[in-house]
């Protein structure tokens, strides 16, 4: 670690429960995000800022002038650009340690291993379930962290699924029928303090996990409501009628 990284990365180092060690173990670890929205632009300004050694942002979005209250990486030069690209620039401003690449693509079933392999933790910031479906049976199926969070209206949630550690329930155990869950902010609204909240949150999980510090515990879904400020604690649990996990425990 040179000179400029100890200045730069100082006030966590300092840390006793963090330290030297978890800086470096960050700095080896890669990261993949899926969304460049509001939940991704939050949660890459603390992943850059923190050290990541490698973070790849996946999304096919150009930036609309509706996306600004909350994707606040992004300015209105930025208007029909490339959101990765984007924030590719932003991020690197800020911090040419960490290793930016950008994949202007939508995820699919086709170059899904092609760009989640070699992943130490995937983050989950998109806004779609096919998508949020397909990322996490694979990222269950080939035993990856991930980090996943959501926001509408004035309500958030996010949890870890700690598939690393090759236990369940998983994201199906919780949303069992997909083919409901089909809202989006562009539809129901969204506040934008409430997914910068939930950002900050899946970047604090994924830190801890990267670095080897604290606890980020799977299957503990935290759920925030905006109105009142106030969070809830859930702990999920395994639906034993869940295909997904039953095939995992054969």
């Amino acid at each position: 670690m040179n000179d400029d990284a100890l200045q730069r990365y100082s006030r966590q180092m300092l840390l006793p429960n963090y330290d030297v060690d978890g800086q470096l173990n960050l700095a080896k670890k890669s990261v993949v995000m899926i969304g460049a929205g509001g939940l991704g632009n939050i949660c890459a300004a603390y992943l850059s800022g923190a050290g990541v050694g490698h973070l790849t942002i996946i999304d096919d979005d150009d930036l609309e002038l509706s996306n600004l209250p909350r994707q606040v990486m992004y300015t209105e030069a930025d208007i029909g650009e490339s959101k990765v690209m984007a924030l590719k620039s932003a991020l690197q401003c800020r911090n040419q340690e960490t290793l930016i690449s950008a994949v202007s693509e939508r995820i699919n079933n086709d170059n899904m291993s092609d760009l989640l392999r070699g992943a130490d933790v995937i983050i989950d910031c998109c806004d779609n379930f096919a998508t949020r479906q397909r990322v996490h049976r694979w990222a269950q199926s080939n035993q990856v962290a991930l980090v996943s969070g959501a926001a509408i209206r004035w309500e958030g949630q996010q949890i870890n699924f700690r598939y690393d550690q090759n236990v369940t329930p998983c994201y199906e155990c919780l949303y069992p029928d997909l083919s409901d869950q089909q809202m989006s902010c562009n539809v129901s609204g969204v506040m934008g303090p409430v997914v910068g909240v939930i950002g900050v949150q899946q970047a604090l999980e994924a830190i801890k996990i990267l670095a080897g510090k604290g606890e980020a515990a799977h299957g503990i879904l935290r759920l925030f409501d905006g109105l009142t400020g106030d969070w809830r604690t859930m702990r999920l649990s395994t639906d034993l009628e869940c295909p997904i996990c039953q095939v995992e425990n054969q």
